[in-house]
């Protein structure tokens, strides 16, 4: 039996693919089936029995749970609005054609990015310890008269796990406005300033417009990461002091690995998030859709 060339090219192409759809099932799909009939259960590990709706009825009731979805909302709140309009404003500084040094520039801002989180709680448990860089600062000014425990008070350490989120995601955030600015004819900037418009109404007439379709993308996906957030809170605050930074994602975990486990509340909890982060990422890839 012979096959045609572009035959031949299908068969190739699945014969790559197949091996990586079998592990996208086996360790993405299967663990996905497995916690949403768990959510369903009670009991201890290797005793559980169906239990109907009794753990998502708890999740009305659990105050600690939430605690942990108030936290994460403030993160959303703060932390997003923050990156868009943080990488936006640099993105088109950066994107200036008379800026020099402009490669150095976006380096610097995009190097927090390639962080791994671990070494970014490191760096900023070490400024903001009692005896670190930023009180001794205050100290000197005559701010403070003793290290202040920024870390052990539920306010300021909430803002330290925000600076970290916006620290990190600023430069990954500002890659995707960089790219869609330069694709903007400067021919439109050109006649606008002809036409006497002012830089101002430059940016909301013409580049804000002919960004939307990145902006909501990124809007979404910040959303949808804030949302997920947890190597912040456990790395520098393990989700304290008491439970003031700790996230959902973070509550889950100690549900189901910390103290007594209780898989089948983590695990109904792990089904709401799941079902809240799909469907923004169906929002997001309808935005890269209509983006592209």
């Amino acid at each position: 039996m012979k096959f045609s060339v572009r035959e031949k090219q299908n068969m190739t192409g699945w014969a790559f693919l197949t091996p990586f759809v079998i592990l996208i099932f086996l360790m993405n799909f299967i663990p996905i089936i497995k916690a949403i009939l768990m959510s369903f259960q009670t009991g201890k590990t290797g005793n559980m029995r169906f239990a109907g709706f009794i753990n998502y009825a708890r999740i009305l009731e659990d105050s600690k749970c939430k605690d942990a979805l108030m936290v994460t909302l403030e993160y959303v709140v703060v932390t997003v609005p923050l990156i868009i309009v943080l990488a936006l404003i640099l993105a088109v500084l950066l994107n200036d054609p008379k800026l020099k040094l402009k490669g150095i520039y976006r380096t610097c801002i995009f190097v927090p990015a390639a962080v791994s989180m671990v070494a970014s709680a490191v760096i900023f448990r070490s400024l903001f310890a009692t005896d670190g860089f930023v009180n001794s600062v205050l100290i000197q000014l005559g701010i403070l008269e003793t290290g202040y425990n920024f870390l052990g008070r539920p306010v300021s350490a909430k803002i330290i796990l925000m600076m970290i989120r916006v620290w990190k995601n600023l430069g990954y955030q500002m890659i995707f406005y960089l790219a869609a600015l330069q694709s903007i004819d400067i021919s439109l900037y050109e006649a606008a300033k002809v036409d006497g418009a002012t830089a101002l109404q430059r940016f909301f007439k013409i580049t804000v417009p002919l960004l939307k379709p990145t902006l909501v993308f990124t809007l979404v996906m910040s959303v949808n990461a804030a949302i997920q957030v947890y190597d912040e809170s456990v790395n520098l605050t393990n989700g304290g002091p008491g439970n003031a930074t700790m996230p959902i994602a973070h509550y889950i975990y100690s549900l189901a690995f910390g103290g007594v486990p209780n898989f089948g509340y983590a695990c109904a909890l792990s089904v709401i998030v799941l079902i809240v982060v799909g469907s923004l990422t169906m929002i997001q890839m309808k935005a890269g859709d209509r983006r592209e």
